[in-house]
């Protein structure tokens, strides 16, 4: 090897300068080289980025349908849930409304049943008071007629003239009573 850079330089050739040959096969091999590069690799750059911006593309179109599919969906619920609390606010109403009634039927009832209850109770106090006023007459007539009976000294044993004895008595306690009454 020594001796070609020695034959080389002895020739008189200048080292900078290449050699037309060498620079004629570098130059066919970055001919060749550049066509390859040109024809196979350039084209399948091309196509991966054309494929990538068109993912992209398609990705920001998908995300733009989505937003507007969600934006849409967003508004459908906030009309449902505004849809929701009126159809609250209004059986919330009926419900008050209706208890309302409710209330009034059962008060009704109620002072219906009260004024059924009074009404027999009075009905009630009339009776005993109507056998009580007979049970008093009938005791009363007894006791007098055995009063009567010891005053005048003789039995008033006889029930028709003891009854008329006893009626007789109780219409003067009455005539007494209404007249001290007015």
């Amino acid at each position: 090897m020594n001796q070609l850079i020695i034959s080389a330089a002895t020739e008189g050739a200048n080292p900078l300068v290449p050699n037309p040959w060498e620079m004629l096969v570098v130059f066919a091999g970055f001919a060749v080289l550049m066509f390859i590069v040109v024809k196979y690799v350039v084209p399948m750059f091309e196509k991966t980025f054309a494929e990538r911006a068109e993912a992209i593309e398609g990705g920001i179109a998908k995300a733009e349908k989505a937003q507007a599919e969600a934006s849409a969906a967003l508004e459908e619920y906030k009309q449902q849930l505004t849809d929701a609390r009126a159809e609250a606010n209004r059986i919330r109403e009926e419900a008050r409304a209706e208890g309302a009634q409710i209330l009034a039927d059962l008060k009704e009832k109620a002072a219906a049943e009260s004024a059924r209850i009074t009404a027999q109770a009075h009905a009630a106090i009339q009776s005993e008071r109507q056998a009580a006023v007979v049970s008093l007459r009938t005791e009363v007539g007894t006791l007098a007629t055995t009063l009567a009976g010891r005053i005048v000294g003789e039995s008033l044993e006889d029930y028709a003239r003891s009854a008329r004895v006893v009626d007789r008595f109780l219409a003067d306690l009455e005539n007494q009573n209404a007249g001290a009454a007015k």
